[in-house]
């Protein structure tokens, strides 16, 4: 039957397609409230890497699978069991005999692998060889607006464009450096602290696979530990997506080449295998960041945005020195080839870890003061020293997965962090999550799963179901409570919060048919503060994609009721995509109308755009966005442009203060060109 089923889904390939643009595959993995609570430019760019990258199925690994954070520990182990027993695989459609993989996510696979050759003999390392076959591409962006800003007339020390330029060398993804410089509109350059040119520069050089040493990155780097409580400087998209790759047993590094100028190490890092059981990774990085400084000198709030417009963030630009230095001691059993993966997928694979982090500013950071009214900023960091330790540890086999991390810091404080994952049959797959984050647990590093915005002050619990009974159906929802034992930002006093969402998919022939509720209760200080108001928040979409030949149709429609006991908040967006791709060319359109009573009733728009631009526009007003992008790839060459336009009918002024805009209207341009060689 096996075999049946093999020569079914090498007849009929078009069940599932390569093809898809991973950024629309992502958007419709994912909630909106997801993209505005924790999207960021350099979780898109870690992406957007992947993708230009593809793994090669037969030559894969473990470790790199688990570089994707959309899969789930199980799913891993599926995979590297399904390639071990019918390798070489010969077409993607085999993918779908896992079947721990849904269709989406599957879909979502589809655009970060290929089927290449076998996996070659181990070769020693030939510094000649890597360098003439390695692959070298140049690639610049620029974005122009068509309109002025009041910063831009008197403010603003720089031009008004944004634009970066990138080179990467790259041998079989085992020798890779490359150098990105960034300029933000309104930044100066060549000028002003920017005397050497750009705002920002990354610049990274790593090797891999090279006997005992797996890894090593000098230059940007990212690190990520266990389940994020001391430490993750690499990829996290939010709550809801990042349930996948929490709990995976191996830790990541990467190379950091990304245009966004926070959320990085700057020095050495190196993981080295002890033994088929126990490897070690360490790092040490010492890096100047923006600060907003008290009256003595000290470090109030540390700054992540990386804008450098105007004199008073040109003052906060390397004000302050980040000394970082941490390792992790990893155990688990010997899996020497992807053999031993097949009978481990059923008996379980457990690992445990041990981790440390020492961070030290040369700034003392005082956050909050006796004459301070903002309680919330009590227990935040403070201090010029900081240490945290944790254990994580797990276990995964074919039904079920089990992971957690405990971490301290060095107050004695306590965050836990628990997940359990089980698959009660082919159609269902139920996970419970529960997390402990006490008031005074701190991690400069730390990111994770959480209701709020740090692994601080929270105790909570997750509880989700999925049901996919077949390819053309699938169903999913959880329910989420979290309690706050301490003051928060707008919340003097305990609170607590409710998030519910309902997701359903329906595959027709060529049609799919999407809809999803969200229930999401907050609470929030009256006026005088002296009680707490509930506010409920509903989101409602559907959504309707067909093909028709070279020509993709989406429409969506979104509404939002926004409810305080002050009064209501509606909105609502009706959206229109399309997608056409002949040969070389590939256009993309997409028009949106939106009338929302104000910004609490906002609602998200995907907008495609060029490489290493996401965007994700929030809408509220009245008004209509729209775009066309265009993208050639001749030869060696990528071209791409797109217009942008934001188009008010309630207003004739868009933003305030030097971002003001004196008119209705505010079209963009983005221009690319990319040259391999």
């Amino acid at each position: 039957m096996k075999y049946l089923w093999l020569i079914v889904v090498c007849l009929f390939p078009q069940t599932v397609s390569a093809q898809s643009d991973w950024q629309e595959v992502l958007r419709d993995w994912m909630t909106a409230e997801d993209v505005e609570e924790a999207y960021s430019e350099d979780a898109m760019e870690f992406l957007a890497n992947l993708a230009e990258q593809k793994i090669n199925l037969n030559q894969t690994s473990r470790e790199e699978l688990e570089s994707l954070p959309f899969l789930s520990s199980q799913q891993v182990e599926e995979i590297v069991a399904y390639i071990d027993r019918y390798h070489p695989l010969r077409t993607l459609n085999e993918l779908m005999m896992i079947k721990s993989l849904d269709w989406n996510t599957r879909r979502l696979l589809l655009c970060f692998v290929e089927i290449g050759d076998e996996a070659p003999q181990r070769q020693r390392l030939d510094w000649s060889k890597m360098l003439k076959e390695g692959k070298q591409q140049v690639m610049t962006t620029v974005k122009i607006p068509l309109y002025q800003r009041k910063g831009d007339r008197q403010g603003y020390a720089g031009y008004p464009y944004r634009h970066d330029i990138r080179y990467q060398f790259n041998s079989r993804d085992r020798l890779k450096f490359g150098l990105t410089a960034a300029q933000d509109a309104g930044e100066p350059f060549f000028a002003n602290k920017n005397k050497l040119g750009y705002d920002h520069y990354s610049y990274y050089f790593q090797l891999r696979n090279t006997g005992r040493l797996e890894e090593l990155n000098v230059g940007m780097y990212r690190v990520q530990m266990g389940m994020g409580l001391v430490m993750n400087t690499a990829f996290y998209l939010g709550k809801l997506a990042s349930l996948s790759s929490l709990g995976r047993s191996s830790h990541v590094l990467t190379a950091y080449s990304s245009r966004s100028a926070s959320n990085f190490l700057r020095g050495a890092a190196a993981t080295v295998r002890l033994s088929d059981h126990w490897k070690v990774t360490a790092f040490a990085s010492y890096r100047p960041v923006d600060a907003t400084l008290n009256s003595n000198g000290s470090v109030r709030t540390i700054v992540s945005d990386g804008y450098h417009r105007t004199e008073a963030e040109l003052a906060k630009k390397d004000n302050t020195h980040e000394l970082d230095l941490g390792f992790r001691l990893s155990w688990k059993p010997s899996l020497k080839k992807l053999s031993d993966s097949t009978a481990t997928a059923r008996k379980g694979l457990p690992f445990l870890n041990f981790n440390a982090v020492f961070t030290h500013f040369d700034r003392r950071i005082v956050p909050y003061t006796s004459s301070s009214s903002q309680l919330y900023r009590r227990d935040a960091l403070s201090g010029n020293d900081f240490l945290n330790v944790s254990l994580d540890y797990g276990y995964t086999n074919h039904r079920f997965s089990f992971s957690g991390e405990t971490a301290m810091n060095r107050s004695g404080a306590l965050a836990a962090l628990h997940m359990l994952r089980y698959r009660l049959s082919e159609e269902w797959t139920a996970m419970v999550l529960h997390r402990y984050y006490e008031q005074r647990y701190t991690a400069f590093h730390a990111r994770s799963f959480s209701e709020g915005s740090s692994v601080q002050n929270e105790h909570g619990l997750y509880t989700g179901l999925a049901w996919s009974p077949s390819r053309s159906l699938q169903l999913q929802g959880y329910v989420d409570y979290a309690h706050f034992p301490g003051p928060r930002y707008l919340v003097s006093t305990t609170s607590d919060a409710v998030d519910a969402l309902l997701f359903a998919r329906v595959l027709y022939k060529r049609y799919t048919l999407e809809g999803r509720y969200r229930f999401h209760l907050r609470q929030r200080d009256n006026d005088t503060k002296t009680l707490l108001r509930n506010r409920y928040e509903h989101r409602g979409r559907l959504l309707l994609s067909f093909p028709l030949a070279r020509l993709t149709l989406q429409t969506q429609a979104d509404g939002v009721l926004f409810h305080t006991q002050t009064g209501n908040s509606r909105g609502v967006m009706v959206s229109q995509q399309a997608s056409w791709q002949y040969r070389m060319l590939r256009v993309s359109a997409n028009i949106g109308w939106f009338h929302t009573d104000d910004y609490d009733s906002r609602i998200y728009q995907y907008d495609p755009s060029v490489l290493y631009d996401f965007s994700f526009p929030v809408n509220y007003g009245h008004g209509i966005r729209y775009s066309v992008l265009a993208r050639a790839d001749v030869g060696r060459w990528m071209l791409a442009a797109k217009l942008g336009v934001l188009n008010y009918f309630d207003r004739a002024v868009i933003s305030s203060g030097l971002q003001q805009i004196d008119a209705s209207s505010q079209p963009d341009i983005l221009l690319q060109a990319r040259f391999k060689f």
